[in-house]
């Protein structure tokens, strides 16, 4: 079982603090038995105050971060000198400090400021809540911060930007651990989309589309059930009966992304569902996805989770072996 331990800092606000509990607590394997065990903690196993009006008892403190593989930080009103000078407190400090090197350690909205001030973000790409962007970027440098995404995958460190992003970024998570079957099974479970498409870019405020323009949903369902065929975005503003730069304004409106890179995430889900749950050849995988060729596939599935398909597979099907599927 994999053990995560979930860190509430002064100040922690709520909703994010129960999301790795609730997401993790929902994955369970074909025989019902849980993936995972978490457990929240303090710094110091004291009663932690909220940023609503009550406060946590907790039974551990922050050595159970050392134990733990997997150690979760969500975000806190109470920054203080981490958000206003990027210095950690000493006894915040000492506890990541006790972290074991290969520890994943994931980063919930303005959690990140927690790990950047840790110089655990130096080089590396990540992201927070969209307010907060700008600043974080300032006072960290040596960071790439990207407003723009829910949730970004650096390996061993993961961060997600604000608030329900979180779930995201655990549910990726899931993903990532076991596949996207039981991703599936725990977004239902938890009455939420597998998959948000586009970032947090499309929830800045913005001029309020036309009420009066169809949306594009009627075209994302009709690409949906075509993905094995050569679609175009003109192909797509044909069928919503409109010029290819109405219908490209309108879906990044909807959608926060291109129809070119929505078109592509839902080729390479497609093509990661088939990997998982077929033995199927990966040029016809390629082909039932939209690809066309294993080339184009092993391309696209690379620049999207960093790995070929045949390494894929062989996380979520290590029983493959030989023949024209491996």
């Amino acid at each position: 079982m994999h053990h995560i331990g979930v860190l509430a800092l002064d100040g922690v606000v709520p909703f994010e603090l129960g999301i790795p509990a609730r997401i993790f607590g929902a994955a369970r394997d074909a025989t019902g038995n849980r993936l995972y065990s978490v457990t929240t903690c303090s710094l110091d196993g004291r009663p932690v105050r909220t940023e609503a009006d009550y406060q946590l008892t907790v039974s551990h403190d922050a050595s159970l971060l050392a134990t733990v593989d997997t150690v979760v930080i969500p975000p806190t009103h109470a920054l203080g000198p981490i958000r206003e000078e990027g210095r950690l407190p000493d006894t915040l400090r000492k506890a990541l400090a006790a972290i074991r090197p290969g520890t994943r350690i994931v980063a919930i909205c303005t959690g990140t400021y927690v790990l950047a001030a840790a110089g655990l973000l130096d080089g590396r790409p990540a992201t927070t809540h969209w307010r907060e962007a700008d600043r974080l970027q300032r006072m960290f440098t040596s960071a790439r911060i990207d407003p723009g995404v829910l949730f970004i995958d650096d390996g061993e460190i993961l961060t997600s930007a604000g608030v329900a992003a979180g779930i995201d970024l655990c549910l990726h998570i899931v993903r990532r651990d076991h596949g996207s079957d039981i991703a599936n099974e725990v977004a239902r479970s938890c009455v939420v989309p597998p998959w948000r498409d586009g970032g947090q870019a499309q929830y800045i405020r913005r001029p309020v589309p036309d009420p009066s323009a169809p949306g594009t949903a009627p075209t994302q369902g009709w690409v949906m059930e075509r993905l094995a065929e050569p679609i175009t975005l003109a192909d797509m503003a044909a069928h919503a009966n409109v010029s290819v730069r109405t219908f490209t304004r309108r879906f990044r409106d909807e959608v926060g992304t291109s129809p070119g890179q929505w078109l592509i995430r839902q080729r390479v889900d497609l093509a990661r569902h088939l990997l998982e749950t077929t033995d199927w050849p990966i040029d016809l995988i390629a082909n039932r996805a939209g690809f066309g060729t294993g080339v184009s596939l092993r391309h696209h599935l690379h620049a999207a989770i960093g790995v070929t398909p045949h390494a894929y597979r062989r996380t979520f099907r290590p029983t493959l072996v030989g023949g024209s599927a491996q």
